[in-house]
C-alpha cells in the first residue's frame, strides 16, 4: 500500500479528522538512520503526526517543525514537513536499545522521557514563526501531541500514532489518525467519540488487517456522516543541497570559515535528515569568504 494522508469531516462539520498510512516513509527513515527498533518507533510516530498535521497548513509555502526533548536516551527528536506531507526527521541517538515495556512493546516513553518539552514551530510566511510549547505528559508522543492541541491551540483532539516493527527492526506497518472537535460540538458527539476511540483497535492492528487511511476513519466516524475532503500522497523527502550547505557555512562568518581553511584545509558537512555529505575544498572555502 502506498503512503497517503486522508482529510475528512464528520457530524455536519463539528468533527474534522485526518488519517495516514506511513509505512514506506518510516521504513525509509529507518534505512537512512540505521535506527534501533525503539528509535524507529519514536521517530516514526512523530513523522506520521507531522504528515497529518501538514494538512492543517493553509498555504503552499507553509512549513512546520516538531521538536521533542524529553530527557531520555533518544535525545532530541526533530521532524519537519511542508504543506504537502513531505516529511524528514532525525533523533539525537538512533542506536538506543531498551528492554520492552510491560505490554511487551518498545518502550518509547522511556526512550523519549517526559522531563522535557514538545514544541511546534509553524513558518507561515509572517515576520515571526508561530511557536507552540508544552511540557511532555507521557513521552508516548501521541498523548503529548493531544495535550499540545488542547493546551496550545485549544482544540480537543485525539491523536493515535503507531509503528509495528519486525524482529529484524524493519517497519511492517505505520500510520495514525487525528480527530478534532470543532466549536459547538454537542455532548452527544463528544460521548460518541470518546466511546468509539476507547473501544477501537490499535492503529497498527487496523493497518495490519488491510485498512487504508479512509477505512480507518470510516470505522471510527462512519456512523456520523464521514465526508472525505481529499486523499494525497506523503513521503520522506530531504531538501538539502550544496547551495544550502554553502549558506550554512556563510552564516558562520568569515573568521570561522578562515579557520577551517587554515587548520583543516577544507570542510565536510553532513545533513542531519538524510546523512548526505558535502565536501568543500580549501579553495572553495576561501572563495566563500570573499
Amino acid at each position: 500500500m502506498e503512503d497517503h494522508v486522508v482529510r475528512a469531516t464528520a457530524a455536519d462539520g463539528y468533527v474534522r479528522a485526518f488519517a495516514a498510512v506511513t509505512t514506506n516513509l518510516v521504513q525509509e527513515a529507518h534505512r537512512i538512520h540505521d535506527s534501533s527498533g525503539v528509535a524507529t518507533a519514536a521517530l516514526g510516530r512523530t513523522l506520521t503526526a507531522a504528515a497529518m498535521m501538514s494538512r492543517m497548513l493553509k498555504n503552499d509555502k507553509d512549513t512546520m517543525t516538531i521538536q521533542i526533548r524529553g530527557g531520555g536516551p533518544l535525545g532530541l527528536i526533530v521532524v519537519v514537513t511542508d504543506a504537502y506531507s513531505n516529511v524528514r526527521g532525525y533523533v539525537g541517538n538512533p542506536k538506543v536499545y531498551l528492554p520492552l515495556n510491560q505490554a511487551g512493546k518498545f518502550d518509547v516513553a522511556a526512550a523519549v522521557g517526559k522531563d522535557g518539552y514538545l514544541n511546534v514551530i509553524k513558518d507561515l510566511g509572517l515576520k515571526e514563526p508561530y511557536i507552540g510549547y508544552v511540557n511532555l505528559v507521557s513521552g508516548e508522543i501521541g498523548e503529548d501531541l493531544a495535550y499540545y492541541f488542547a493546551s496550545s491551540e485549544q482544540v480537543p483532539t485525539v491523536v493515535a500514532v503507531g509503528v509495528l516493527i519486525d524482529p529484524d527492526e524493519n517497519v511492517l506497518t505505520a500510520g495514525g489518525y487525528i480527530i478534532q472537535l470543532m466549536p459547538g460540538a454537542s455532548e452527544e458527539i463528544i460521548e460518541y467519540l470518546e466511546e468509539k476511540v476507547l473501544l477501537a483497535d490499535s492503529i497498527t492492528y487496523m493497518l495490519s488487517n488491510g485498512l487504508d487511511a479512509e477505512a480507518v476513519l470510516q470505522s471510527l466516524l462512519g456512523e456520523k456522516g464521514l465526508q472525505v475532503v481529499d486523499r494525497l500522497p506523503c513521503s520522506y523527502r530531504c531538501t538539502c543541497s550544496r547551495d544550502r550547505m554553502e549558506r550554512n557555512l556563510i552564516s558562520m562568518g568569515a573568521e570561522e570559515i578562515g579557520k577551517m581553511a587554515d587548520e583543516m584545509h577544507g570542510a565536510e558537512l553532513q545533513c542531519y535528515f538524510c546523512n548526505k555529505k558535502y565536501y568543500f575544498t580549501e579553495e572553495e572555502l576561501r572563495a566563500l569568504i570573499k
